[in-house]
């Protein structure tokens, strides 16, 4: 069991996490004809689409309310009914997420009053689905704003339902905030191979995996879950949760619908994928595949080859609470060993992990433990680039944002090969870094530097050892 310790720090040194605000928008990037509307500055959404397009190298759909300092004062509730109204006529999206910041929550904007106030005013527009999701950007995290976004999107577009397993071989799939487009594509063919058909939500590895199309613009996303496939999640044989952050979400899916759930952690790491290979053999009723059976024996021995160089290696960890819970399993189960892990928030699965303590804090915080602990490889995003670079030791890019690297969102972690591509990839880090025995300097080659030539030193003992 960890202890939860909370940094005592006054403001954050070296920052780590990522608003609630980007999370919420992330989550409907992942949704079909979807427009993320931030209700707040135009800075604040220019901000968070400099993120998105660093990360994930796609032009990014994001809209503002664009409050000004008259608006913020006076109230900018008029702001989101234009906005919707002028989203609603021009784009026709299928579902607008409004997403608060932390200058209309300060200011104390009702986003569900003023949901309710368009929805009179502009009747025509009863067509399109609106999810408002409070989330104040001076507390919790990417993760948490995210989780906020799909339990909203459930409550909104989710009707209550009893129709359990009406769809046999169709199941859902709620995806954390942790994965990447890669993972979500790798989650979809692991389905796939037992005959059963995932509905994603959000499916970032349909909108944001990278692919080209027709249109030279678009103000919606494209690709991503559709607003149809949402509404008949309640016609599912099961549910399947990745992620804790999202165990909220999955309750009250399973209240309004009844669909049985299974909970995953996460899904990286040998016990984590038999386990999801388990529920999926249990669901479709089918022996499990001959060629998971082989990805699990090539994991296997990617395990045998790798943990000469993983095991007891000192690790430093920093991320949302689900990608760090995820690592520090992965990491531990390979006998490798945990000296600082730090999350963004908190969250009750950290309190399980198999190590001494988590910290609540930023990536000071992770250096300093890193550096106490003698860590040897450091697991972050791409903030901690500098951290790594201050203490000489490798970064494995995880997590968001990743700005510094192309691809990092195209990378798959999860299942038998993303499992076995990470132990390749930290055994590397680990070989580059680490050399057991010093090289041998005979004490016969003396430097130029000391004014006397090596070949004159080596001539002098040759005529010493001969008389």
């Amino acid at each position: 069991m960890a202890e939860i310790i909370h940094s005592k720090k006054a403001l954050a040194v070296n920052p780590l996490k990522v608003s609630q605000t980007i999370g919420a928008s992330l989550a409907f990037l992942g949704l079909n004809r979807s427009l993320p509307l931030m209700h707040g500055s135009q800075g604040c959404t220019a901000f968070g689409k400099v993120f998105f397009v660093r990360h994930f190298r796609e032009p990014i759909p994001l809209q503002t309310t664009a409050m000004d300092q008259v608006s913020s004062i006076m109230g900018a509730d008029d702001n989101v009914i234009e906005a919707l109204r002028t989203l609603s006529d021009k784009s026709k999206p299928d579902i607008i997420g409004l997403v608060t910041t932390g200058l209309s929550e300060t200011q104390g904007t009702d986003i569900h009053r003023c949901l309710r106030d368009f929805r009179t005013k502009f009747p025509e527009f009863a067509h399109v689905a609106v999810v408002p999701v409070s989330t104040p950007d001076y507390v919790g995290c990417l993760e948490s704003g995210y989780a906020l976004a799909i339990e909203a999107l459930i409550e909104t577009l989710v009707p209550e339902s009893a129709c359990v397993g009406k769809r046999p071989k169709q199941v859902n799939v709620l995806a954390s905030a942790m994965l990447t487009p890669g993972d979500i594509e790798a989650i979809k063919e692991w389905v796939e191979a037992f005959g059963l058909r995932a509905i994603v939500v959000p499916d970032i590895g349909d909108s944001l995996d990278g692919h080209l199309v027709e249109a030279e613009t678009s103000s919606l996303t494209i690709g991503g879950t559709p607003r149809s496939e949402i509404e008949i999640m309640g016609e599912s044989a099961a549910t399947l949760v990745v992620g804790p952050s999202l165990l909220k979400a999955g309750t009250i899916l399973k209240s309004r619908t009844g669909v049985p759930d299974y909970h995953f952690a996460g899904l990286m790491g040998l016990d984590d994928c038999d386990a999801f290979t388990q529920a999926l053999a249990e669901i479709s009723g089918k022996p499990v595949p001959e060629k998971i059976e082989r990805h699990r024996a090539q994991l296997q021995d990617a395990m045998v080859d790798s943990h000469f160089m993983i095991g007891f290696a000192r690790v430093a960890l920093a991320g949302d609470p689900d990608l760090v819970g995820m690592q520090v399993r992965f990491l531990t189960s390979m006998g490798a060993e945990i000296v600082s892990a730090v999350a963004t928030h908190k969250h009750e699965s950290l309190a399980t992990l198999p190590i001494d303590k988590v910290i609540v804090g930023d990536l000071e915080d992770m250096e300093k433990e890193a550096r106490l602990g003698g860590a040897q490889l450091i697991v972050a995003n791409s903030h901690a680039a500098d951290t790594a670079s201050r203490l000489g030791l490798p970064l494995l890019r995880a997590g968001f944002p990743q700005y510094d690297h192309v691809g990092g969102y195209a990378r798959t972690w999860v299942g038998y090969r993303g499992t076995r591509q990470a132990l390749f990839d930290l055994s590397n880090l680990m070989l580059g870094q680490h050399h057991e025995l010093a090289p041998y300097r005979s004490i016969y080659w003396a430097d130029d530097r000391d004014g006397v030539s090596k070949q004159h030193v080596i001539s002098s003992a040759a005529v010493g050892l001969v008389h």
